[in-house]
């Protein structure tokens, strides 16, 4: 720790880079942790997030797991990235030179073209396109499975030696796996804590999901979140409740969201979204409805 010139004490370099998410990844809660953490208990023995994405949440309540982090997320190539920051990063280091020396707007759509699949290739691979793609988006194909975003007419900066030391020590207590959520969170026991942040789903209602799921939300893998993975969620959520486990779930505040969630204490407020789709029509509003749904 420091002392800055006002005499606040502030984080040291390697505690703020072990506190970043080293992935963009759209959804992505870090500006909203100062709204979130407050309802996460002081401490639990293990933790789950199975919808990792860049994972801003286990690294603001990394402190807090006095035992295992259970990380996954359904995107391989996003966690061929995480056990390579975590286990590989001796392979992972040079190839990441090599993008960053090579990068250029053909050169992405070479990559992009490209399906690599040894796990540092994979990992090098998607830290490189994330990195400099439009927004830092990743978006599949739900038939080929091809990412298939934009250049995003920027250079890849891949990372510091700060950075790589911050992340892999980090990631000592994280168990991560490509699975989904319903087999991550048949681990979780009383003492746990469970965090979940699902894609978002458009406004709907339950008995409209329960006549005909429609929702085509996203791709960030080939297979998309719809609303009937959500009715299951929300099973899940009240199964762990019942068991006396504490979770705690960032989503969109709308009545089908709240109709799902009768039992659990549900604060709504309103957050400014910065990205924009690529086509005019798909803009979200720049205000958006969030709400933080917390099980008891």
């Amino acid at each position: 720790m420091t002392i800055g010139t006002s005499g606040v004490v502030t984080p040291s370099t390697p505690e703020i880079l072990a506190r970043r998410p080293f992935v963009r990844w759209v959804g992505g809660k870090t500006r909203l942790l100062p709204k979130i953490l407050p309802y996460i208990p002081e401490e639990f023995k293990n933790y789950f997030e199975p919808f990792l994405g860049g994972g801003a949440m286990f690294f603001g309540v990394q402190d807090r797991i006095a035992g295992t982090a259970y990380l996954a997320d359904l995107n391989q190539h996003l966690v061929a990235a995480w056990v390579a920051m975590r286990d590989h990063q001796e392979e992972l280091r040079p190839r990441l030179e090599w993008y960053k020396e090579h990068d250029s707007k053909d050169f992405y759509y070479q990559v992009r073209s490209e399906a690599p699949t040894g796990l540092i290739e994979t990992a090098a691979r998607f830290l490189y396109l994330n990195g400099v793609s439009w927004n830092h988006l990743w978006r599949e194909n739900s038939k080929t499975g091809a990412m298939n975003v934009p250049w995003g007419d920027r250079q890849f900066k891949s990372f510091s030696e700060e950075t790589f030391v911050a992340i892999a020590n980090t990631l000592r207590i994280a168990d991560v796996r490509a699975e989904d959520f319903r087999t991550v969170l048949a681990k979780a026991m009383p003492g746990d804590f469970v965090y979940l942040d699902p894609p978002y789903l458009p406004v709907f209602t339950k008995s409209d999901v329960e006549k005909e799921p429609t929702s085509k939300f996203n791709k960030y893998t080939a297979k998309v979140f719809g609303e009937e993975d959500l009715l299951q969620l929300a099973d899940i959520c009240n199964d762990l409740s019942k068991r006396g486990i504490r979770w705690v779930m960032s989503n969109r505040d709308t009545p089908g969201v709240r109709e799902l969630f009768p039992n659990a204490d549900i604060i709504g407020f309103t957050t400014h979204r910065s990205l924009a789709a690529q086509s005019k029509r798909e803009v979200e509003a720049r205000k958006s409805p969030e709400a933080i749904i917390v099980g008891r």
